[in-house]
């Protein structure tokens, strides 16, 4: 949730919760089942929006929170999570893209990744394995990770290149525009 602040304080963007209650008094499959997603936040009819978790296990918080999101009239909904398991398999992924509801899934290649999971058009690889090699070889050159685990300055150096790309092209067309 840290985090997700952070980004949408960088960003400027509005950021939204969904709080999941469960049913306590019971338990269904090993767990207690979800009663609920509450929403906490303002209005995304016509926005893009990114569901953030930590894991996509089964699938059926982040389908239900994108289902919940398309019914308020979200443009497109991304999901992100560090660990995609998709343990109950890639169906009700498939038919969730199909019926629009969700546009692209993200995760890690920190798990096994499933030659199926790869090939699937909504589904990005984020591929971690430059910045574990970082990690690694900083720990074997005795060098502090810090610098590595807090992303501050990196996200702000790829903000600093967007805002310049976009004023470039922005200057760009204001030129064009003149000739």
């Amino acid at each position: 949730m840290g985090r997700a602040i952070q980004l949408t304080n960088y960003l400027g963007v509005d950021m939204g919760m969904f709080y999941k209650r469960r049913d306590y008094t019971r338990i269904v499959d090993g767990k207690n089942p979800i009663v609920a997603h509450e929403f906490l936040g303002t209005n995304v009819e016509g926005k893009d929006v990114i569901i953030i978790d930590d894991m996509i296990s089964s699938g059926d918080s982040i389908l239900d929170v994108a289902r919940e999101l398309k019914r308020r009239k979200a443009r497109k909904v991304y999901a992100a999570a560090t660990f995609g398991l998709f343990t109950n398999g890639l169906a009700k992924f498939d038919a969730a893209y199909e019926q629009g509801i969700i546009d692209h899934i993200l995760t890690t290649n920190l798990v096994y990744q499933r030659p199926e999971l790869l090939s699937r058009p909504y589904y990005v690889n984020v591929d971690l394995s430059k910045y574990i090699a970082l990690l690694i070889d900083n720990l074997n050159h005795n060098v502090s990770i810090h610098g590595l685990l807090n992303p501050t300055d990196r996200i702000n150096r790829i903000l600093e290149k967007h805002r310049a790309a976009q004023a470039q092209k922005a200057a760009e067309n204001n030129i064009s525009e003149e000739a």
